[in-house]
């Protein structure tokens, strides 16, 4: 310790100057230092003459529980007061005597490995060392004191925690507790560490705390270290661990990608072809109903009355393909695909996503006429070539002009190159023209099929065989008016003419001509019929009104069946006669009981009077028809010769040869009866007699019999010539192998 007066003299000689005799400093005034020498005369002393600790289980060993404090007077950085502590005595020493350890110089008091280990396992307890400070450091001398510490060993309270879950965005007063912790042990301070860093705090007493709003998108999870440090900052134990999971909210929409260019798609895409992916983004949990998104196709809509949609999309995935309804090229279609979370679910957020697709144009449409079947086209057959016939237009549905060129051709029809075509290349217009004069025999009509193609290769599906337009041209044949063979016409008929005689047949001039249809213009009294095909006048009702020595005319219209609009007109006069006697019937084919086919000019006579006296009344005329049998009225025909009988002949050019029972049925004063008129058909010859086919008579060889004998016959005249002409040979060399002089006078002669 430094004296008193070496303070004084410090006081009053603060410095020194150096002066000549008459009063001038040579030097100084210099400061003088003066060292005071320090004595260890001062005895170190405890903070506390006894120590009170708890002390925890499960406490590190070499981790300082208790700081001991003590202090020296003497000069500070010398010997005098470098201090040092050491345990003098533990008691009680069991279980091992050296259960605490003390750090010499700065006085820390912890346990042991072995006391650490001991303290783990053993009960609850205390403990009483008997401490000593001591000066002058490591020598052996010095002067020293002694300090008691009482430890008190308690339970270990540093229990691990479970995890805890906090709401996001949790409205409630801050800082706001969460957990708590606590070291039995002393002289503890707490110290909280985020993993990563978060707004977590712990206060002294251990009580944690979360000192604001939390937000899953940000953090989702936080990894709090809590530490029992002592109050050098050492820690007491291992950290405990406390994992915070933050609760997701639904408090983030769905958010759309951003709005790119114009997604193109070829026109004639396939339905199923793939336009785009909308993928929101929900930065809820992953894997919750919050960041469930679905999506839904707000526009475009389906249009009324039409099935499917343009476009389809998978609502899980938000995957947008193309429908089944065609798009057209050129077409700026915005998408609206709706995103939702929670699923779908009432009350999920949503966002709009919007996606623009573009068609683009490809030459995928064929040019097609605008009418695939024109009206026939009329044209005299003196038309001159050159002539326009008929225009033809073709559309073409791209929209660039190079794809909407097309190409004309006469496909089928154009017989002899009668016909041709002619365009301009970016027309749509095609004209058909006549090349060549029209001759309706040679042909009547044309079928033209004409066929446009685009000049540019098709996409897509095969360009097929192109689109057809039908052009019939029909060729009018330049012929007169038609002619009838007479100027005029005229019948003679009795009055009692009963209904379906024939009174005449009206012919055309020239037989070659084109059919005719005949009908009756002025028939007032409605008497008679025509058939309209073949000319036949027939009765169509009894005469009843008509006498004898009257006249009736009729026109008769003569239609060209080809073409109606040609037409003639003839007059026929119907002269009536007195109806002829009963007795002396005028016939006017000869009657027969055979009919020839082929037909000829022969008829059967049938009677319409009967031996039954019932039906024997001869007054008034017999009316004659064929039975209701179609094929009957097809083959023959009956017309009336008299008021009694009729005329019964072949109404075909050929039936088969054999006999036929033609049912006639009779009408006479309102009664009706029928007749099977039994009528031999037979080929005849030049004479008109009947050809019947015969059997064999009796003796008569048979034909196997008859081919033998002519055989035979043959065959002895073929062997009786071969001998005579032999027997000639033989003489006739006989004759040569004899001498010239031999031969008879009469050879040589």
């Amino acid at each position: 310790m430094v004296p008193a007066w070496l303070w004084l003299l410090w006081l009053f000689i603060p410095q020194v100057t150096l002066e000549t005799e008459d009063g001038r400093v040579l030097w100084g005034p210099q400061l003088v230092l003066v060292h005071v020498k320090d004595e260890n005369d001062q005895v170190p002393r405890f903070s506390q003459a006894i120590y009170s600790v708890q002390l925890s289980q499960g406490t590190r060993p070499g981790t300082p529980f208790l700081f001991l404090e003590a202090s020296d007077e003497d000069e500070p950085g010398t010997a005098n007061s470098d201090l040092r502590f050491h345990i003098l005595s533990q008691a009680p020493a069991q279980p091992f005597p050296d259960m605490f350890q003390l750090e010499p110089q700065l006085g820390a008091l912890a346990l042991s490995p072995k006391g650490s280990a001991s303290l783990d396992q053993a009960p609850e307890g205390s403990y009483q060392l008997l401490v000593q400070v001591k000066d002058m450091g490591d020598q052996a001398s010095g002067h020293q004191a002694t300090a008691t510490v009482n430890i008190s060993v308690v339970e270990s309270t540093w229990l691990p925690l479970d995890p805890i879950h906090l709401a996001e965005n949790l409205k409630v007063p801050y800082p706001h507790p969460i957990s708590q912790v606590h070291w039995s042990g002393e002289n503890v301070h707490y110290y909280l560490e985020s993993q990563p860093p978060g707004p977590f705090d712990v206060d002294t007493k251990g009580k944690l705390y979360v000192t604001m709003e939390l937000d899953r998108e940000s953090q989702a999870e936080y990894l709090l270290q809590v530490r029992a440090q002592n109050t050098h900052g050492e820690d007491y134990t291992e950290p405990l661990k406390l994992q915070v999971v933050v609760m997701d909210e639904n408090d983030n929409a769905p958010v759309c990608p951003p709005r790119g260019p114009p997604i193109s798609i070829p026109e004639l895409s396939p339905a199923g072809t793939k336009v785009t992916t909308v993928l929101a983004e929900d930065l809820d949990a992953p894997g919750s109903p919050n960041s469930h998104v679905v999506y839904r196709l707000l526009s475009p809509e389906p249009e009324e009355g039409t099935e499917g949609r343009a476009f389809e999309l998978d609502s899980t995935s938000g995957s947008v393909t193309l429908g089944a309804l065609p798009l057209r090229a050129g077409q700026d279609i915005p998408l609206q695909v709706l995103a939702v979370d929670l699923g779908g679910a009432e009350g999920g957020l949503s966002s709009t996503c919007e996606v623009t697709v573009t068609i683009t144009d490809v030459n995928d449409h064929a040019p097609e006429f605008t009418a695939s079947q024109m009206e026939p086209i009329s044209l005299p057959e003196d038309t001159e070539p050159g002539t326009l016939v008929a225009t033809l237009m073709a559309t073409d549905g791209d929209l660039e002009p190079a794809f909407r060129r097309m190409d004309f051709a006469i496909e089928a029809g154009n017989v002899h190159e009668t016909f041709g075509l002619k365009w301009e290349p970016d027309s749509g217009h095609v004209r058909l023209l006549l090349l060549k004069n029209l001759s309706y025999e040679t042909a009547p009509s044309y079928q033209l099929v004409v066929v446009v193609r685009s000049e540019a290769e098709l996409v897509g599906p095969g360009p097929g065989p192109g689109a057809t337009a039908t052009v019939t041209v029909l060729v009018e044949k330049v012929v007169p008016l038609p002619k009838f063979n007479r100027e005029s016409y005229e019948a003679s008929v009795p009055v009692s003419t009963p209904a379906g005689s024939l009174l005449l047949t009206l012919r055309p001039s020239d037989p070659m001509s084109s059919p005719l249809r005949f009908s009756l213009v002025n028939d007032s009294e409605g008497w008679l019929c025509i058939k309209e095909g073949s000319g036949e006048v027939h009765t169509a009702r009894p005469l009843q009104g008509a006498r004898p020595g009257d006249m009736y005319t009729v026109l008769v219209e003569a239609q060209d069946a080809d073409e109606p609009t040609r037409r003639a007109v003839v007059s026929l006069v119907i002269h009536f006669l007195k109806a002829p006697s009963a007795s002396a019937p005028t016939l006017p084919l000869v009657p027969t009981r055979h009919l020839c086919t082929p037909r000829k000019n022969h008829g059967v006579v049938v009677s319409g009077a009967r031996e039954d006296a019932d039906l024997a009344d001869g007054h008034g005329p017999y009316h004659f028809a064929l039975g209701p049998n179609p094929t009957v009225q097809r083959d023959w025909r009956i017309q009336p010769l008299n008021g009694s009988h009729a005329y019964l002949t072949l109404a075909l050019h050929w039936v088969e040869p054999r006999e036929y029972s033609i049912p006639v049925v009779v009408s006479h004063n309102d009664r009706m009866w029928q007749l099977l008129v039994r009528v031999i058909v037979c080929r005849c010859n030049v004479e008109g007699q009947c050809m019947r086919k015969v059997g064999r008579m009796q003796g008569m060889p048979t034909k196997l019999s008859a081919v033998g004998i002519l055989g035979g016959t043959l065959l002895a005249i073929g062997i009786f010539l071969a001998l005579i002409f032999t027997h000639l040979a033989l003489a006739r060399k006989k004759d040569l192998d004899q001498p010239a002089d031999s031969v008879p006078l009469k050879t040589a002669v």
